[in-house]
């Protein structure tokens, strides 16, 4: 997936952080290989997607986000952000030793 940044803001900011995940490893989980699938049931006014996958501190995060065009620029604007649980962590090895 190619993209150029981030949005961030207040708004999206505080929300991610609620479930205790930095920014910092929001940020560092786009820089390798999440699995991405879009979340039409959430879809509604936005192409929203969910995205899993592992930090370079080997934790795994669930993200809901949205594309943002600014200009010719692609930004990634995560709306939440979770740790995942032990069952989804085993699903997702699954699918990605």
């Amino acid at each position: 997936m190619k993209f150029d940044g981030f949005d961030w803001d207040s708004g999206n900011r505080a929300k991610c952080q609620k479930h205790g995940v930095s920014i910092a490893e929001i940020e560092n989980m786009f820089s390798g290989t999440p699995l991405v699938a879009p979340d039409p049931l959430h879809s509604s006014e936005e192409q929203r997607f969910r995205a899993v996958g592992r930090t370079n501190k080997n934790r795994f995060l669930f993200i809901v986000f949205t594309l943002r065009n600014n200009g010719e620029t692609i930004l990634i604007r995560p709306i939440s952000a979770r740790f995942m649980h032990k069952k989804e962590i085993k699903e997702h090895e699954k699918k990605i030793p």
